[in-house]
């Protein structure tokens, strides 16, 4: 697929579909930002605290994806020499951190949509296909939280991106990337990486993905080491830790074969998700998109099952799929005439 004729997309087509994605992000996330109860949320007090360096008392799932909260931090540096003169009906230190976090979960977002964008296309959909699979995705319940809450989630759905970007069209530079990141940005990139070295190996040879994990994995265990010794906490302690999160198996598979799981899952993308099934409907139609997902679109999928039934939050997780949806449904709205190949419409 990555053999077709792409349009040249110049800087300002690239500006064009990143603001397009920052739209559909900041606007419906603003609300979420300016309105949300922190009080009741263990999530965002503690990515609060990681960006304001305070390790101690933060759980230990937590403090070790700190990346998003230094550049909050970094943000919200600015924000504060002017924030109390043009808000100075708002109260309290933390609200010129929580602004930094939406301004950095939005644009690092809008950069993921730019991202899935290109992945479409580069698998035979038509801009406005891929245009509106970034509508489809962004228009979720998941990225509104993602967006305007101080979370970490954002990154981590641009490693996602990155990672199915990296295969489908072959780029070298976002398979380091995604070595260099996924760690970092959760530990739990760390099951990234064998799918990454088998289904990446065409973009980038095992031996440079090996020098580049090991960069990757030496600087997150220093990061990790600092980070105990902020917080005066044992290494061994993450470990128990880690595995802790197995005992959510049992959790997750009791709440995926129920009714309410049913609804949170086909909640993630909402009614865009009936798309999939119609190009399930019959085989012409499967053809025209699951060999552009390919077992690597397919293998990536079972790696977000893997998120879904350890952290025990479906939805959530669930929406780490956003790439492998997004070119899927793409390629399905591709198939019309409306918006792509009048011979493809023929053909399903």
């Amino acid at each position: 697929m990555s053999s077709l004729a792409l349009p040249s997309l110049r800087w300002p087509h690239w500006l064009l579909v990143y603001l397009l994605g920052l739209g559909l992000v900041a606007g419906p996330a603003y609300p979420m930002y300016r309105h949300y109860d922190f009080s009741h949320s263990l999530d965002t007090r503690s990515y609060l605290s990681v960006a304001r360096g305070e390790f101690a008392g933060v759980s230990l799932t937590r403090r070790y994806r700190p990346l998003v909260p230094a550049l909050a931090a970094a943000v919200a540096w600015p924000i504060e020499q002017v924030y109390a003169r043009i808000w100075p009906e708002r109260p309290g230190s933390e609200w010129p951190l929580r602004l930094a976090f939406y301004v950095v979960n939005c644009l690092l977002l809008a950069g993921a949509g730019l991202v899935m964008f290109r992945t479409c296309q580069r698998c035979g959909a038509s801009p406005l296909a891929a245009a509106l699979a970034l509508a489809a995705v962004f228009t979720s319940r998941w990225t509104v939280y993602m967006a305007g809450l101080p979370l970490v989630d954002s990154l981590y759905l641009l490693v996602f991106a990155l990672a199915f970007y990296a295969v489908r069209a072959g780029s070298a530079g976002a398979v380091v990337a995604v070595l260099l990141l996924a760690l970092p940005a959760k530990e739990s990139g760390l099951m990234l990486v064998p799918w990454l070295l088998w289904y990446g190996r065409h973009a980038l040879r095992w031996p440079w993905q090996l020098v580049w994990l090991t960069l990757g994995g030496a600087a997150w265990l220093a990061l990790r080491i600092w980070i105990d010794q902020q917080a005066g906490t044992p290494p061994s302690a993450s470990v128990s830790n880690a595995l802790g999160h197995l005992e959510n198996l049992t959790y997750s598979l009791g709440r995926l074969f129920s009714v309410k799981g049913a609804g949170e899952i086909f909640s993630i993308f909402g009614f865009f998700s009936l798309a999939v099934l119609v190009g399930l409907r019959n085989r012409a139609a499967r053809q025209h998109w699951l060999p552009a997902v390919g077992w690597s679109g397919a293998w990536l999928l079972v790696i977000v099952a893997a998120h879904m039934l350890l952290s025990g939050d479906l939805g959530r997780m669930g929406y780490l799929a956003a790439p492998v949806f997004a070119v899927a449904f793409s390629l399905i709205v591709s198939a019309y005439s409306l918006l792509g190949s009048k011979a493809r419409s023929q053909s399903i």
